[in-house]
């Protein structure tokens, strides 16, 4: 289970990482997503449709990958 904590802030770190270096190297057009997961519900949103649709797509993915894990364990 430890592992799993680890491998858990490797990725938000990561994640924090890569919005920085983003920011830093974004010279005109900025747009802006967010997902927020309640439970395995996604609730994605975002400036433009195209940025919603990547926030929508990673959240289905996971959801799946949710219930794939919760099977495994369960």
């Amino acid at each position: 289970m430890t592992d799993m904590i680890k491998l858990g802030f490797t990725l938000i770190l990561a994640g924090f990482a890569l919005l920085f270096m983003a920011s830093l190297l974004s010279a005109g057009k900025v747009d802006f997503g967010g997902l927020i997961m309640i439970g395995p519900v996604p609730i994605a949103f975002g400036t433009s449709p195209e940025i919603t649709v990547i926030a929508m797509v990673t959240g289905l993915a996971m959801m799946l990958v949710f219930f794939m894990l919760r099977r495994k364990y369960a």
